[in-house]
């Protein structure tokens, strides 16, 4: 993940179920047989990076995140020798060594112009080596629309407006396709809408709090920050009503791709 205010674990974690899945569905697609060097960009608090170890016991495991409190709670999951985490930005991070797997996961929409660092990190990976990517593509959804919309509004767009969320943050999979494809990797790119069933009081709330309204309350005071969520609660619970059972649907688009390096794997 990269540096944007101060990442909450616990809150990052209330959905780590539906957070799995995307991560799990991505790396199902990387056929590496036995790989040395996997490396994992963005590994928030270090559950999924540490998996990669057990799919791959011969590999050395890095994740790499530039929020300490996320590698705080990742320390519990070293593994001397294994499995390791180090503090650095995704924008500036540079391998000891050609990388046989690189993961980044739901961590580039944070990443203006990332296309470019995707045609940095192919040109880093070993010979048959694998790029796996995915970013969350929901960007033109009701949850981003109505809080785009209320960071430019008359009342916060002096304090808000630039951290919008913008609706071109990703590309699409045709997008993600072309760049690697454009690098020599063989590529396979795709989209899935996952729908979330979210119980509790104003979950979509929740579940962006940890996420794309974390940058816009880090902006804001205490009065402010309970003002904007109380209207932006009240425009999610229209645009996102309850179903009979008390659960609330929440549809998730997400964009992946894989691409392979060409040359043997090692």
């Amino acid at each position: 993940m990269t540096g944007i205010g101060t990442w909450d674990p616990a809150g990052y974690l209330r959905y780590a179920g539906e957070r799995t899945r995307p991560f799990t569905d991505l790396l199902a697609r990387v056929d590496a047989a036995d790989p040395r060097v996997v490396v994992d960009l963005g590994c928030g608090e270090g559950t999924l990076t540490a998996s990669l170890a057990g799919r791959w016991p011969g590999a050395r495991v890095t994740g790499v995140d530039s929020s300490p409190e996320m590698l705080a709670a990742a320390a519990a999951r070293v593994v001397p020798g294994r499995v390791e985490f180090t503090l650095g930005d995704v924008r500036d991070w540079q391998p000891r060594e050609r990388v046989d797997v690189l993961v980044t996961n739901a961590v580039l929409h944070w990443v203006p112009g990332h296309a470019d660092l995707l045609v940095r990190w192919a040109g880093q990976l070993a010979p048959g080596g694998w790029v796996a990517v995915q970013v969350p593509g929901n960007f033109r959804a009701p949850s981003h629309v109505l809080l785009a919309e209320l960071c430019r509004s008359p009342r916060w767009a002096p304090v808000l407006a630039e951290v919008a969320p913008a609706a071109d943050a990703v590309l699409d999979p045709a997008g993600y396709l072309e760049v690697l494809a454009g690098e020599g990797l063989a590529v396979e790119a795709w989209e899935t809408t996952y729908l979330h069933a979210l119980a509790g009081t104003d979950p979509v709330l929740g579940w962006v709090r940890s996420t794309a309204l974390r940058p816009v309350l880090a902006r804001l005071g205490e009065e402010d920050t309970a003002e904007l969520t109380a209207e932006y609660a009240a425009a999610l619970r229209r645009a996102y009503p309850p179903r009979a059972d008390g659960t609330t649907l929440l549809p998730f688009r997400r964009v992946f791709a894989v691409g392979q390096a060409p040359g043997t794997s090692r």
